[in-house]
């Protein structure tokens, strides 16, 4: 009954009552008169008016309204002003506009208005596609949207690299609006069963000229081909692409060109001081360095060129405190890493953030002071969004670039092009500070930061080499030496690569004919050629590995060949090995030749290894020479040896001709007298074993009367009954004939030696004052306390049979 009147109330309930009805089909039609007027208010809407200056003065629905006014967004930018109206009206847009000017929001409020008119929901599928070039920026863009559409009911998620692609999977389907990055997003549209994205409605690009690039062309072309060509597409960038070819592979239809700042007189903000300085090579660091040290309470990015330079400037500064919190950002790192530091470095007051080109797009640090850049970028549009993390929106900020004497005539023509005001600085001499031995020390103790440097080095050299804009870059003017020297490093790392030479011919020749600061042949190809059949020793290796250890450098001085001015005919000392005593490796290689001697000869070389010889006519035979063990193999077995009397060496077992062996006898009668021989020995040796049973026996049996001697004076109180003897005249000992009896069990000895009598132990005396039992209990404590409290057996040898065994555990047994 209680449930069944449980069922009827709960479905008397679920009826909605008349005036909830009413209420609810009311709110329904109020909804749809007002998403009626809005419609009519966009296509009133006049994208060229001047009246629009505030988000107030757009059709915006209520949710995006309210989320506006709740993040603090009233004043429309330049850009917004240009961009929302257009984008509202269901245009296409091509968006291009200083660095910092709120480009953002130019478009996450037409996505969030273009979904609410079409009235989407959950099951509708994926709505809005945004696609960033960084995962930073695109976490960026995706906290922008959930602040703006807070009231909204649309779904939202973010996928970008580095997280779980199983778990992004599952929820994918329930969203309406994506903000990803191009790799992320095509491998989920060809991996994912059931991603459907032909509904789309709007696709976003910022920063569409980096993804409309080289490093994202492949990816975005696939990408494309599974959107459906009916969509609205916006891209967004500080430097826009106008190129035909970009265009017709977005299917843009009639875009419109929205450049706010195209007839402003520079292309970055104004409220940016710009200035460059020219630094050789060789004294970045060094400038960088004093620069840190004069703005400590700064918040400044430096910009590398790659990330192992990012490493290793990091860690090297670390090690040397600079007073300033130091950070490193680059596209090697976890994403966990990557946003914990982005995080990090937005909340600080003064820091400094070591990176590459992974934030110098869209990412927006706030009160950013000072933007470095230490390595050239690669074109202008690069410097230009480099420069924009600072002095965003109205507030102020300054930029320095570090030029190269070779760089700096080409590249201020590109800026010039671009409208980029900037001016020549000089470094106060004052100001200035080498930190090439303190560098070096750091890369001697630290084996770690020296590789970090070498690596740094090869990377920043590939760069300028694999460098498009020739006029700019110019590898065969840059003072590698130099810049060696100022990382720290011992000596100049080889490079696989030289200016005008065959790029494959260098990778294929072997590593040790590749150098970048040696003395080069006749035919210019870096280091001298070693003959191929030469065969080195390690230390030689070592010395030609001057990138590797510093202990080469001070092989070279010991030798007298430190660096390139040393006589080009002069070679490594050669290091011999001995084989088997006085053979040397020169001696059997034929002649009295040196180790490194480059001639060749058409016969192959015979090394003696004892009265046996190893013919040396392949590379991996060369190199057995160099291993004692795998040498071994080839060499002689020594045998054992046992020495007579006389001192004669004889080996351990020596085998006998037949004809000696047939003259000592026939085989039957040798075969019986070494038989009778050991049987002769066997019977001496049961003897002896037979004698040393009998002597432990008798010791035995000497032990246990001793034993039973004290018990029995134990128990009469000191002293044995003595007999009284009749007729003492005679004094005949009335004892004597038992003492001649054997014990009971026991032998008598063959030899029929009569045991010496012990005497019994002394006993305490007993004090006046104490009786029998009083002075056992005394005598016990006594035991107790010189035994530590335990009772204690005492063996004369180890138990070696079951009598003994028998005995001790009589006595462990006895209390």
């Amino acid at each position: 009954m209680a449930a069944a009147s449980t069922k009827g109330g709960l479905a008397h309930r679920n009826k909605p009552a008349p005036k909830k009805a009413e209420s609810r089909s009311l709110k329904r039609k109020r909804g749809q008169e007002d998403l009626n007027k809005l419609r009519e208010a966009v296509n009133k809407l006049d994208p060229k008016s001047p009246d629009i200056k505030k988000f107030t003065d757009l059709p915006l629905c209520e949710a995006t309204a309210s989320g506006l006014r709740a993040s603090h967004f009233e004043v429309l930018t330049d850009v917004q002003r240009a961009a929302i109206p257009l984008a509202l009206k269901g245009k296409d847009i091509l968006g291009a506009a200083k660095t910092g000017s709120g480009k953002t929001l130019a478009f996450l409020v037409p996505v969030l208005e273009k979904l609410y008119l079409a009235q989407w929901t959950e099951y509708d599928g994926l709505g809005a596609l945004i696609i960033s070039p960084t995962r930073e920026l695109a976490v960026q863009i995706f906290e922008v949207l959930r602040k703006v559409g807070r009231n909204h009911y649309f779904s939202a998620g973010l996928v970008i690299g580095g997280k779980s692609l199983k778990e992004e999977a599952e929820r994918l389907g329930r969203m309406n609006i994506l903000v990803c990055t191009p790799g992320r997003m095509l491998q989920h549209l060809d991996q994912t069963a059931g991603f459907d994205v032909n509904n789309l409605q709007i696709l976003v690009l910022d920063e569409a000229d980096r993804i409309m690039d080289m490093g994202f062309q492949s990816a975005v072309d696939a990408l494309v081909e599974h959107l459906p060509k009916t969509r609205q597409t916006l891209l967004f960038s500080a430097t826009q692409s106008k190129r035909v070819s970009d265009l017709a592979r977005l299917s843009l239809k009639d875009p419109e060109y929205v450049s706010v700042h195209e007839s402003a007189q520079t292309a970055t903000p104004a409220s940016l001081q710009q200035s460059y300085i020219v630094t050789p090579l060789s004294e970045k660091l060094d400038t960088l360095w004093g620069f840190l040290r004069a703005n400590l309470k700064s918040k400044i990015i430096v910009f590398l060129s790659s990330g192992k330079q990012v490493r290793f400037v990091y860690e090297s500064f670390k090690r040397m405190q600079p007073g300033i919190p130091l950070l490193h950002l680059h596209g090697r790192q976890k994403q966990v890493a990557r946003m914990e530091i982005t995080s990090r470095f937005a909340s600080a007051k003064h820091s400094c953030l070591f990176a590459t080109d992974v934030v110098a797009r869209g990412v927006d640090f706030p009160a950013v002071d000072w933007v470095i850049q230490v390595d050239c970028p690669e074109d202008a549009d690069t410097y230009i969004h480099r420069v924009g993390r600072t002095a965003r929106y109205e507030s102020k900020g300054r930029a320095v670039l570090f030029l190269e004497p070779s760089e700096e005539e080409g590249f201020l023509k590109r800026l010039e092009h671009k409208r980029v005001p900037i001016q020549k600085v000089n470094v106060r001499e004052k100001k200035k500070k080498s930190i090439k031995n303190e560098l070096q020390s750091h890369c001697f103790q630290s084996p770690d930061l020296k590789y970090l440097g070498q690596k740094a080095f090869i990377s920043y050299t590939r760069s300028i080499y694999l460098q498009k804009d020739k006029e700019v870059f110019k590898f065969n003017e840059l003072d590698l030496d130099g810049f060696a020297e100022s990382l720290g490093l011992p000596g100049t790392p080889q490079i696989k690569f030289q200016k005008g030479e065959d790029i494959k011919r260098i990778k294929n020749a072997p590593r040790a004919a590749i150098s970048s600061g040696s003395d080069t042949d006749s035919d210019g190809d870096g280091r001298k050629r070693k003959d191929k059949d030469q065969v080195r020793t390690k230390y030689q290796k070592m010395a030609e590995r001057q990138n590797q250890d510093v202990l080469s450098t001070h092989y070279r001085k010991l030798l007298g060949e430190d660096g390139p001015a040393s006589d080009d005919e002069a070679d490594f000392l050669s290091v011999k090995r001995v084989l088997d005593g006085d053979a040397q490796l020169d001696a059997a290689a034929g002649g009295d030749k040196r180790a490194n001697d480059t001639t060749t000869t058409e016969q192959p070389k015979v090394v003696k290894l004892g009265k046996s010889e190893l013919v040396i006519d392949s590379h991996r035979r060369e190199k057995l020479l160099k291993s004692k063990k795998k040498l071994a193999k080839y060499m002689e077995k020594g045998n054992k040896l046992v020495f007579d009397d006389d001192g004669n060496a004889h080996p351990i077992y020596e085998l006998q001709d037949e004809e000696d062996f047939a003259q000592e006898g026939p085989a039957d009668k040798l075969r019986r007298q070494f038989v009778e021989a050991e049987t002769e020995k066997v019977k001496e040796a049961d003897v002896e074993d037979k004698q040393l049973a009998k002597q432990r026996r008798k010791e035995k049996r000497e032990r246990q009367k001793a034993r039973e001697r004290g018990e029995e004076v134990e128990r009469h109180g000191g002293a044995l009954p003595q007999l009284e003897v009749d007729g003492g005249a005679g004094g005949e000992d009335p004892l004597a004939l038992l003492r001649s009896l054997p014990i009971a069990g026991g032998e008598a000895d063959s030899d029929g030696e009569e045991e010496e009598a012990r005497e019994p132990p002394k006993k305490k005396a007993r004090k006046w004052f104490q009786d029998d039992s009083e002075k056992e209990e005394e005598e016990r404590r006594e035991k107790k306390k010189k035994k530590g409290g335990k009772r204690v057996i005492e063996m004369a040898h180890e138990p070696d049979n079951l009598e003994d065994l028998e005995a001790l555990a009589a006595g462990l047994l006895e209390e």
